[in-house]
């Protein structure tokens, strides 16, 4: 062997020396003449020695940009993984015969990241191999978490070259259960008086007082109350040639509007589901050329929400909830078409919970008031009499409004399991239809409970 190959085994054992443990050689494969047992496999930025039991004269490798080659003696080769890929090593006898073609095969070293593997997620069943100059994950994993930890830590060794075959085990299908409950309540007084005096012998009086003028009650005319009026009180009297009359109007109304929804809608994990109970209304929009057009606003129980298993039960929820109906107070009247405006309740919000926890997401109490009093100036502040000459009026109004969610990790189940609201509907007989006057024969179960329920009672809160 020349002087200069003597230097420069040397000079790679200096080397070898002086490197990490990590990086000594990790096998030695024997080559015999001919063709290598097997393909030599390198760990990139790692070494290993091959040994050859027929001495060689000469050394080359096809892609230098791959491995990395050096003699230590005329049968030891010491080869350094550089970058990922295959390549071929050719060794010739002294009398420049071929012994062997050595096939290499430099791979990312997957060693230390097998090892944190199993630190940061000890006990899941994660394959790991390797793939030209990636990496390779598959297997099966509990949670979506664990399975982006995984991703994360391999794209530290292989930034971009990471492919994920790993599926996620458990239940991976959730169940939102939507409570959207209202309550209305509403309460009105009021209290007004009218007052008309007509006649006289030397001096003729005539006058009137509040909504007395609303009405058919001219000098000399019957006594009449305005149409519409409601809790009134009409006397007239006269004192010789003097007409009196008095209208009292005293109306309290009170009312209560209950409003319950109960949407449920199942999806995948990290999938999107959509729900609309309720209807769609047309509205009338200009297209700028002098035609109108149709389009259509929904209206009613609306649902969007994308849920994912963060780990074992806990579920992360991106929800969109609403609730929208027409409001028949506010219009707007436009190329002779009217158009109604819309009440709506709407609530978007991300949240976390285990299945079958409950959250409420949203709340609303909205208290109005309105007080107004109206009266005859000075007449009005007589005490007792002043009454006749004074008017007040008073409104409130409240609106509860509460959502809440629950969530709940489901799995398919066989179809005779599950049950139809017609399930318990029967279809009356004529004996039990014209007889009984039954529209439905005697039901089971839950809906036939609620059937026999007694709205009758009262709902709501009483306001004074």
């Amino acid at each position: 062997m020349k002087t200069s190959s003597l230097i420069r085994a040397g000079l790679v054992g200096l080397v070898m020396a002086s490197l990490p443990v990590h990086t000594a050689f990790a096998e030695s494969l024997q080559v015999m003449k001919g063709s290598a047992s097997a393909p030599l496999a390198v760990p990139m930025n790692r070494a290993i020695v091959v040994e050859s039991d027929t001495p060689f004269a000469e050394l080359s490798i096809a892609n230098p940009g791959i491995a990395d080659i050096s003699t230590l003696s005329d049968k030891s080769i010491y080869i350094l993984g550089i970058a990922p890929g295959r390549t071929t090593m050719t060794l010739l006898s002294p009398d420049g015969k071929l012994i062997s073609n050595v096939e290499i095969h430099v791979t990312p070293d997957i060693g230390e990241f097998k090892e944190r593997l199993q630190q940061i997620l000890p006990g899941e069943n994660i394959e790991v191999r390797t793939a030209n100059d990636g990496i390779v994950l598959s297997g099966t994993v509990s949670s979506a978490v664990k399975l982006d930890r995984a991703l994360d830590l391999a794209n530290r060794y292989a930034p971009d070259r990471v492919s994920n075959l790993m599926s996620v085990g458990g239940t991976q299908q959730v169940m939102l259960k939507v409570r959207f409950a209202e309550m209305q309540r509403s309460v009105s007084k009021s209290l007004s008086s009218s007052l008309a005096v007509s006649g006289g012998n030397s001096v003729g009086v005539q006058g009137e007082t509040g909504t007395w003028l609303d009405g058919d009650n001219a000098i000399g005319n019957p006594i009449t109350s305005p149409s519409g009026t409601e809790g009134g009180f009409a006397l007239g009297f006269t004192a010789g040639s003097l007409e009196f009359a008095v209208l009292l109007e005293a109306l309290e109304s009170k009312g209560v509007v209950r409003t319950l929804a109960e949407p449920n809608l199942t999806a995948l994990s990290g999938q999107e589901a959509k729900f609309l109970a309720g209807g769609e209304y047309p509205i009338p929009v200009s297209n700028g050329d002098g035609t109108i057009s149709v389009e259509y606003k929904p209206f009613g129980v609306e649902l969007n929400f994308t849920p994912t298993v963060v780990d074992g039960d806990l579920i992360n929820l991106a929800i969109n909830a609403a609730v929208s109906s027409i409001d028949n107070t506010t219009t707007l009247q436009t190329g002779g078409v009217t158009i109604n405006a819309f009440k709506r309740r709407e609530t978007s919000t991300t949240v976390e919970m285990r299945d079958g926890e409950s959250f409420a997401i949203a709340g609303l109490l909205q208290d109005d008031f309105r007080d107004l009093n109206g009266q005859v100036p000075w007449l009005g502040d007589i005490p007792i009499l002043g009454t006749l000459f004074r008017s007040a009026d008073y409104q409130r109004s409240q609106s509860e409004l509460v959502i809440i969610v629950t969530p709940h990790l489901v799995t398919p189940t066989r179809g005779e399991a599950l049950a139809l609201p017609t399930d318990r509907i029967r279809i009356p007989s004529e004996k039990e239809l014209f007889l009984f006057g039954q529209t439905a024969g005697k039901q089971k179960g839950g809906a036939g409970e609620v059937a026999r329920q007694d709205f009758s009672g009262a709902y709501g809160y009483v306001m004074e």
